[in-house]
């Protein structure tokens, strides 16, 4: 069982060694031309921003089939139970289409999240919204990596980078035509990450705030309000993890926050689009 008080450190230590064993089979060189062949990126951030109607919130709906802290989400989603092959994410991604998604969020680590690189592009072929790979990415390698293989956006997790690279890893992001997540939990990295972004990248940046503390795995919904009060503008941020009813939906738009990234709880139901469109429904009452 991972330490979840160092599980984000324990991460980032084993993608470093992942990355350098990759670079030796493929170098930058190559993924730099992959990534400009590639089909050109969804816009992200105009599919979360522009609300038609304004008592709606924008789901970026997640797939991923287990997480350090919960293990194989679904029985169904073990690799002994369908044969190793049978986990079918383009069908998930369809689902959450209809059920009214405005963005796929799609885990491609191994490890750690029980993914694969060529999800991304198998859901970006079943659906017409736009995919975010949301991993740790700590190296501009994998920039270019995830557009290569069908990115429309990539997550940049302030924890994680300094300042410098952070910098760095988002204008490649940007210069590559994806929109960049950048997601921080406490008060300072988001800070810190208003700081590092302005002028143009402004139109190509969201802020998430991440709802659950790693260091003790508690989640609060209200942490999202309690920060939404520090950023410059509400209509950038994403709240994710805790998010489960309508009403939780409804909290955070009073709180002007109209984005949403939800993963665990839908991929938890026997068919995670049914639970989405149970999440977008008008609350009881």
């Amino acid at each position: 069982m991972h330490s979840m008080a160092n599980i984000l450190s324990e991460i980032v230590s084993h993608k470093e060694r992942e990355v350098a064993a990759l670079k030796a089979f493929q170098p930058e060189t190559d993924l730099r031309r992959l990534a400009q062949e590639a089909p050109p990126a969804r816009d992200f951030f105009a599919a979360l921003t522009q609300h038609p109607q304004p008592d709606t919130t924008a789901v970026i709906s997640e797939i991923k089939r287990k997480s350090p802290s919960a293990g194989w989400i679904r029985g169904a989603y073990r690799p002994e139970e369908d044969g190793g092959d049978g986990f079918r994410p383009e069908d998930i991604a369809r689902r959450y289409h209809r059920a009214g998604a405005s963005a796929i969020s799609c885990l491609p680590d191994e490890h750690f999240f029980g993914g694969d690189l060529s999800y991304i592009e198998r859901v970006r072929s079943a659906v017409p919204v736009p995919v975010l790979r949301k991993d740790s990415l700590i190296d501009p390698w994998q920039v270019f990596q995830s557009r290569a293989a069908g990115a429309d956006a990539v997550l940049l997790i302030a924890e994680c980078l300094d300042d410098a690279r952070l910098t760095e890893m988002l204008e490649l992001a940007v210069g590559l035509g994806m929109t960049v997540l950048l997601e921080s939990h406490d008060r300072t990295n988001l800070h810190r990450l208003e700081k590092l972004v302005s002028g143009p990248h402004r139109k190509h940046c969201l802020f998430g705030i991440n709802n659950r503390d790693l260091t003790s795995m508690t989640v609060d919904l209200g942490h999202t309000l309690e920060l939404a009060r520090d950023v410059s503008d509400p209509n950038t941020l994403v709240s994710e993890s805790g998010i489960r009813t309508p009403a939780d939906l409804h909290r955070l738009r009073l709180g002007g926050v109209r984005i949403v990234l939800v993963g665990e709880h839908l991929m938890a139901q026997p068919d995670p689009g049914a639970a989405l469109a149970e999440l977008l429904a008008p609350p009881a009452g």
